[in-house]
């Protein structure tokens, strides 16, 4: 859990940003829930370890000596959305989509892009088991990575039902299923070695770990019509039903931004057990890990309604995102060196109504413009250097001077920070000269 300096919030407030702008322009709304959700709303939906990782909050009151848990603060943004789905289903659309922008915890070891306290970047449909749903989540993110300036990033797609299908197949009891592909989605953590070694100490070993290991690991297929084709003959009927969803999704990504970067990945499981069908990731080369993920998660908002209701959806990690366009410099210069446009310094003393009636004017016109606070102690006196040096170690790439000479002629001094290059133009066109 960390504190965020000025420039870096910025970085996150810009990749925010562009985020919801894309969210909002394929039709989703915006959601929020609380930070703290009743632990038995979240318990029971993630897993074994993902039930490890959930914050809990100690009873209050009366009933703080016993060292009991009622509450817990919020692991992802999913299981609350189902819970309000299920809560507000009258009140929604049939078909909702939302997406939502907030801190979840999770009690994890922190390591490079991973951090207790952190933001999701989520984006679900609730309402429809088409797989239209899958091609737009997927085609949005996509635009979301091609508007922050990514070019090389992976959308890496599996489906549930194919893996169960694969994990029947091997010889692992339907009980196990989850606990099996859990394991499986840890191999780009522990490696191939520890996921036998995991799958072992479930019993699993021999003959049924080298089976999933040949099937789920390796390279995406040569040619993926007739890698389905051959899996959609030697499945059992769960199997071909989430061939035929692959087949779809691809299909139809083909007219979507997502088109050029969609890659079957057979090993990939994702670890939450809620999801029921297609799965995703998005990952880039120099990131150990994903930029973000998600899948259809069918029997989540029945948990709590008892209604049959279908929902898919993806979330961005926005901390990995960060972390890898830091990395590479993706950020422009305007988001990560600078304050304000321009400096309004004041050069008479007792004359600071002047200087905010003319800040004034360059904010309503839209510019970012920091008031130096201090002014000289009599007017006339040179002001000297201080608020020139202050505007330069701020990065602030202009300073707008009016002095005696500006105040006669109606004039304003803009001094260019970075060459030094000083233009005197009428008081009207400052915003204009500014802007170009």
């Amino acid at each position: 859990m960390r504190d965020f300096l000025p420039e870096d919030v910025r970085r996150r407030q810009y990749v925010i940003g562009v985020i919801a702008d894309v969210y909002q322009k394929y039709g989703f709304e915006p959601l929020e829930t609380p930070a703290v959700e009743n632990l038995e709303t979240l318990q029971g939906k993630y897993g074994e370890e993902g039930d490890r990782l959930i914050f809990k909050i100690l009873k209050r009151g009366e009933g703080a000596e016993t060292g009991q848990a009622d509450l817990a603060l919020r692991y992802d943004l999913t299981v609350p959305l189902a819970r309000v789905v299920a809560e507000y289903r009258g009140k929604l659309p049939k078909f909702f989509k939302r997406y939502q922008v907030q801190p979840v915890w999770r009690a994890d070891r922190p390591q490079k892009g991973r951090f207790r306290e952190f933001y999701q970047c989520d984006v679900d449909a609730i309402g429809s088991t088409s797989m239209t749903v899958e091609a737009e989540l997927l085609s949005a993110a996509a635009d979301v990575f091609l508007a922050l300036g990514f070019k090389d990033f992976q959308i890496v797609v599996n489906h549930r039902q194919l893996l169960n299908a694969v994990l029947t197949q091997a010889g692992v009891p339907a009980d196990l299923h989850g606990a099996a592909l859990v394991i499986m989605d840890k191999a780009d953590k522990i490696g191939v070695n520890g996921v036998r070694d995991e799958l072992g100490e479930r019993g699993l070993g021999g003959d049924v770990a080298n089976s999933l290991l040949e099937q789920l690991a390796g390279p995406p297929p040569s040619n993926l019509a007739e890698w389905l084709n051959q899996q959609s003959t030697s499945l059992n009927d769960e199997g071909k039903a989430g061939i035929e969803d692959l087949r779809q999704i691809f299909a139809l990504c083909q007219s979507t931004s997502a088109g050029p970067h969609l890659v079957l990945d057979r090993s990939l499981a994702r670890g939450l057990s809620y999801y029921t069908g297609p799965i995703f990731e998005i990952r880039v080369a120099d990131l150990a890990g994903s930029l973000g993920g998600g899948g259809r998660y069918d029997n989540l908002v029945g948990m709590f309604s008892g209604e049959n209701v279908p929902a898919s959806g993806i979330s961005l990690g926005l901390e990995r995102i960060l972390v890898v366009m830091g990395e590479r410099n993706m950020f422009p210069a305007k988001v990560v060196s600078t304050p304000a446009d321009v400096m309004v310094v004041q050069w008479f003393a007792n004359r600071t109504n002047l200087y905010l009636s003319f800040a004034t004017e360059l904010r309503d016109a839209g510019l970012r413009v920091e008031l130096y606070p201090d002014s000289p102690m009599e007017d006339g006196k040179k002001v000297g250097d201080k608020q020139f040096k202050y505007a330069s170690a701020r990065g602030i790439p202009f300073v707008a001077v009016i002095g005696a000479d500006e105040l006669a002629n109606g004039t304003v001094t803009v001094k260019n920070m970075k060459t030094g290059e000083q233009k005197s133009v009428p008081r009207a066109e400052t915003v204009k000269w500014l802007n170009s």
